[in-house]
């Protein structure tokens, strides 16, 4: 909103003019966020508490989880709050880059939200099922593919993906096959998150760092020049989606605020499908769905964690008539505490793997 209407006062100061600017615009986002994170946190947390929004924890999990029991959840509407109104106020909401974003953010804020909902407050175990949530997930997904490929948004072809590594290499698929691998991302990024989200503070920092990662890439690709000269596709308007990258980044770290251990309050499926979701969208958009396995490469082993636990214990309960498992418990952060490592020791180690999955996809820009 800001963009739209103060450039227009530049005849009353010529200051009004840097709302121009991109980058004084991300600066914007960015403290906009935080502060919105900041100030209403404690509020959310408290509404949440009277509506005895509280954790359900279950007895298999490591025993130092007991007391998480009836900490508030659902904190995931102050990251999408906080992220929607920076994005709102700072970003070119004629931008199509920023409206897609905007929508992947709501949606599976929506999925989340239900899913927590039946969960805590009307005491559903089972919440939204599993195969519902999927069904909301790969809706969002293949509608986004088959949007982009009859309405195409940049001057490349929708079905267009980059090779890491490979400057002169590109993944082209069939129209049907983009729309599934669409579908795939969305999906597959939401559900990550959401495995990753077990420790106090975890799924926001890694989240933080991959949206900073991805806010770094769409200002790239918005900038012919530089893009050209990395190898990267140049998609004109994509910089604007490093608004909505680092707002994202900001909501979550000022909930990471509240989130640090010890926790009080959680974000719960609202929050994480929020978060996995934009992150995957941001990646489809940017036409960097490959590289999202090397920046999320944290989120990528989390999930393949909980694949390869569930796998093999069906494998060798038909094989050999009990179930066996390779972790002492999945997603593999739980592993990490059964083997003794404090909960504090395992998110900040997390941290740096994403940092340093961070550096290998910036790595990739040169490295070709």
């Amino acid at each position: 909103m800001l963009y739209h209407f103060l450039p227009g006062l530049t005849d009353v100061h010529t200051a009004f003019y840097v709302f121009n600017y991109l980058t004084f615009r991300a600066a914007g986002a960015v403290v906009t966020s935080l502060l919105i994170a900041f100030v209403f946190g404690p509020m959310v947390i408290r509404r949440l508490r009277r509506a005895n929004v509280g954790q359900v924890v279950r007895d298999v999990g490591p025993e130092t989880h007991l007391v998480k029991a009836g900490i508030p959840t659902m904190g995931g509407v102050l990251i999408i709050l906080a992220a929607g109104v920076s994005t709102l106020l700072w970003a070119d909401m004629t931008n199509p880059y920023i409206l897609i974003a905007l929508v992947s953010l709501f949606w599976m804020g929506a999925i989340g939200f239900l899913d927590d909902y039946l969960k805590v407050v009307q005491g559903k175990t089972r919440g939204l099922i599993a195969r519902y949530k999927m069904v909301g997930q790969w809706t969002f997904g293949l509608a986004l593919g088959a949007f982009l490929i009859w309405y195409p948004i940049s001057p490349h072809p929708s079905t267009a993906t980059s090779v890491p590594f490979f400057s002169d290499v590109q993944a082209n698929f069939f129209p049907a096959a983009f729309i599934i691998f669409t579908g795939f991302i969305v999906s597959g990024t939401s559900n990550a998150v959401n495995f990753t989200d077990g420790l106090d503070g975890l799924a926001a920092g890694l989240t933080a760092i991959s949206a900073v990662t991805f806010g770094i890439f769409a200002y790239i690709a918005g900038r012919a020049e530089w893009a050209n000269y990395l190898g990267f596709f140049a998609l004109p308007g994509a910089g604007e989606l490093t608004i909505f990258a680092v707002a994202l980044a900001g909501a979550a770290i000022g909930f990471l605020w509240f989130n640090a251990h010890p926790a009080e309050v959680f974000m719960g499926d609202t929050g994480s499908l929020a978060l996995g979701g934009a992150i995957g969208v941001m990646a489809i958009l940017l036409k960097a769905e490959f590289l999202l396995a090397i920046v999320g490469g944290v989120f990528v082993m989390e999930m393949l964690s909980v694949i390869v636990q569930k796998s093999w214990f069906r494998y060798t309960r038909v094989r050999f008539g009990e179930g066996r498992r390779v972790f002492r418990m999945a997603p593999i952060h739980h592993h990490f505490e059964k083997l003794g490592w404090p909960e504090t020791k395992v998110v900040t180690r997390f941290w740096i793997l994403g940092i340093l999955c961070a550096m290998l996809a910036f790595g990739s820009l040169k490295i070709r």
